[in-house]
């Protein structure tokens, strides 16, 4: 290249590195989502290749090699490469974890047939070092948003070099300074155990990566439902029917007597299904009906093996406290529905209100069959979290669906009560991704003609189906909430949230008319059930002349809201007492 062609392109080679530099320091300090990784990365990709073809042009100009063409093919296929993923991040996010993933692997495999011609005393740990490449490879596509964290601080610094580079290459040179003589070879066999050592550990830190990814991941085995859980082949058609029931003891609170219990109730349709459920007793029980408490459950997941009656603890959920008191020490009767699909067969009408309803009322039904016990056919309903929005829903369909049962009370505890402003909110949190693929992978059943499974954001797919298989329980919430975090992209794109979906999501608010008093209970420290949100609804509701009696807690998430220790607890049983015996209703809607 000449003098002065070298001169014309100054400014734009001070341009290229002058904004590798700060690409790359926006990757190392600055707060970024996936897709604003994938945007900068593609932007530092874009300005790579541009440099790329300059610095090619220039040798093929001076050399014109075979060598200096291929340059030239790098620097276009990197240009475009960096141009797709800038301007299509939601695609670029998860396509740039899987590329890093690929280009380890394939690294790796190179790495290994290149060291099978290495020589002897090198072979063993190049051989090591390249197994150790291929399974971080490999664990790259478990954990994509991982990837990408520890990619962009890797890629920031080298975008760093890369422009500094750039720019002293600009500088006048006078002179060069000849390169000491390698010190590698003065000590052959201490460079030789250094890198063997190296390898060593690094397939070592590898290995165990990929061991306690397996462990967390796969979650822990569960007991799936047995010959108890399946229906007759003659199924009424009348819902709430007593289909059999079983003695339960494990997890059951001492003092108290439970039961499994299989019932018909219907789908979401309205067509006939079969539920299971459990009931809990005092074991000391007079003659007279033992007032029932209806509870509607959370979320323990969307497949059969995830319903509470197959839990070690199955009375634990939400206000497990509470509930025991109220049986041991109030003498009252339980009746939890598992609901449709867990347990028995599916699908699980999953956050869908009136179904999980009627699964609900259909169980109190039910109860009132049971040989072992008589209870009232007045009732108090209670939910957490799901089932919070289930206990409220039931509230609001009793008088309609199940005229025999009066509700006295309905007691809802950080309620998913606006299903639309939760998926709004939430839709690029941990807790929201998880919740979106629970509801995708069983609404794309319910409601077919929406067709989620074809509209899901780019590399949602495969984390929805393994998220969809995991128990909101124990070790296994806790790999479905990790592989929720390694989703790149909210679940469903804002374009299926603004269309018939939302409209759905948005139906299943309860709105009421609330048949009876009703409580809310909401932790302030909620990160899943946003305070204000919950604010808004009670607000709206009691706008619509509902009377809430709206209670906050200060500091309490949305699990310690509901634990033993909680101030809530000997509030919730207090405010049933107060229902049963007939009390006022003590409402206090917010102001504004």
């Amino acid at each position: 290249m000449t003098h002065s062609a070298a001169h014309s392109t100054t400014p734009l080679r001070i341009m290229l590195g002058l904004s590798s530099v700060l690409a790359g320091v926006a990757l190392i300090l600055a707060p970024l989502s996936p897709q604003a990784i994938a945007v900068i990365v593609g932007i530092g990709l874009s300005l790579t290749g541009v440099a790329l073809l300059l610095r090619a042009g220039r040798d093929r100009h001076e050399h014109r090699d075979a060598l200096s063409a291929s340059g030239i093919g790098l620097g276009f296929v990197v240009l475009a490469l960096g141009t797709i993923i800038a301007l299509w991040p939601s695609l670029g996010a998860p396509g740039l974890a899987a590329l890093i993933g690929a280009a380890l692997i394939a690294h790796g495999l190179f790495s290994a047939l290149r060291a099978l011609r290495a020589a002897a005393s090198d072979r063993a740990s190049e051989i090591i070092a390249a197994a150790a490449t291929v399974i971080f490879g490999a664990l790259t596509f478990a954990w994509p948003v991982l990837t990408l964290t520890v990619f962009r601080y890797a890629l920031g610094a080298w975008f760093v070099f890369f422009g500094l580079r750039a720019l002293v290459g600009l500088l006048p040179r006078k002179g060069s300074l000849a390169a000491p003589a390698a010190a590698g070879t003065r000590h052959p066999v201490l460079r030789r155990w250094t890198r063997t050592i190296g390898s060593v550990a690094a397939l070592v830190v590898a290995v165990a990566f990929a061991w306690g990814s397996g462990s967390i991941l796969g979650g822990v085995p569960l007991p799936e439902p047995d010959g108890f859980y399946t229906a007759p082949s003659q199924v009424p058609d009348e819902p709430g029917r007593l289909l059999r029931s079983e003695p339960l003891t494990t997890g059951v609170p001492a003092g108290a007597e439970a039961w499994k219990i299989l019932y018909t109730t219907t789908h979401p349709d309205g067509s006939p299904a079969v539920s299971s459920g459990t009931v809990i007793a005092p074991k000391q029980r007079g003659k007279t009906p033992l007032p029932l408490l209806t509870i509607s459950h959370g979320t323990t997941g969307v497949v059969p093996k995830c319903a509470p009656s197959l839990s070690a603890t199955p009375f634990a959920d939400g206000a497990g406290a509470a509930l025991a008191e109220m049986v041991t020490e109030h003498g009252w009767a339980g009746v939890i529905s598992d609901y449709i699909g867990l347990g028995t067969e599916g699908p699980h009408p999953y956050l869908i209100g009136e179904a999980e309803a009627r699964n609900v009322l259909d169980a109190s039904r039910a109860v009132q069959q049971l040989g072992h016990i008589r209870t009232t056919t007045d009732t108090v309903v209670w939910g957490h979290s799901q089932g919070g929005q289930g206990a409220l829903w039931t509230g609001q369909i009793a008088e309609d669906y199940a005229p025999e049962l009066t509700v006295k009370g309905i007691a809802a505890f950080a309620p998913a009560s606006d299903l639309f402003g939760l998926a709004e909110i939430e839709k690029t949190e941990v807790g929201g991704k998880t919740v979106s693929a629970y509801i995708a992978s069983t609404w794309d059943r319910i409601y077919p003609d929406l067709e989620l499974e074809q509209h899901l954001t780019p590399g949602s797919a495969g984390p929805v189906e393994q998220i969809a298989d995991h128990c909101f329980d124990g070790r296994d919430a806790l790999a479905a909430l990790l592989r929720g975090s390694q989703v790149p992209n909210q679940i469903f794109p804002d374009s299926v949230l603004d269309g018939p979906f939302g409209d759905r999501l948005k139906a299943q608010e309860p709105k009421g008319p609330f048949p009876a008093p009703v409580m809310v209970a909401q932790g302030l420290a909620d990160p899943l059930v946003k305070p204000q949100m919950q604010h808004d609804w009670v607000e709206g509701r009691c706008r619509a002349g509902e009377q809430i009696d709206y209670r906050t807690f200060p500091g309490l998430s949305h699990n310690t809201l509901v634990a033993a220790d909680s101030p809530l607890t000997p509030q919730i049983v207090q405010w049933t007492l107060d229902r049963w015996n007939g009390k006022a209703a003590t409402p206090n809607c917010p102001a504004g």
